[in-house]
């Protein structure tokens, strides 16, 4: 019987995706904070487009894992720059959701530094920077060891009535 491979982040990956955290990270139930909401980019957690797990660290601020598979295509063999955004745009909203923001995205603005390959673990760190009123300024970037993929800056607005901060 053969073996199924399991690589760690900033690998390519085989069958078989490791998106455990760093030594300090504990498990983020996102889809219990937010709901339904997050079936867009990681509620399939066994597709061909992305697959997602996410930690907060000792400070409480929100780091993931992610893969992009096959579906998340764009460029050969890496991925498409919506699939980014649409990954920035969900791990940055959570950003503000985990400090106890009820939120929407108003204005998301990604940065593309290096073209992301496709079968990869990537990592996604995000924290909120500022908060002023009702405005929530959210900051990100996906990396992998010393190469960063994005950067993204992200203008989140609270939403009247839904309970949080």
């Amino acid at each position: 019987m053969p073996t199924s491979t399991v690589l760690k982040a900033c690998e390519e990956t085989e069958p078989e995706i490791d998106l455990s955290g760093e030594a300090g990270w504990t498990p983020f139930d996102a889809p219990a904070l937010v709901g339904d909401s997050l079936r867009f980019v990681s509620g399939d957690r066994s597709g061909d487009r992305f697959r997602a797990r996410y930690y907060r660290d000792a400070d409480n601020h929100l780091h993931a894992r992610f893969w992009l598979g096959p579906e998340a295509e764009g460029p050969p063999g890496h991925a498409h720059g919506g699939a980014v955004a649409a990954i920035m745009d969900e791990a940055l909203g959570l950003a503000g959701w985990a400090e106890g923001y009820s939120i929407v995205v108003g204005n998301l603005n990604v940065s593309f530094r290096n073209m992301l390959p496709l079968g990869r673990v990537i990592t996604v760190e995000s924290r909120v920077v500022s908060v002023e009123g009702r405005k929530i300024m959210v900051h990100g970037r996906i990396f992998c060891g010393n190469t960063t993929y994005a950067e993204a800056q992200c203008l989140c607005i609270t939403i009247p009535g839904i309970p949080g901060k």
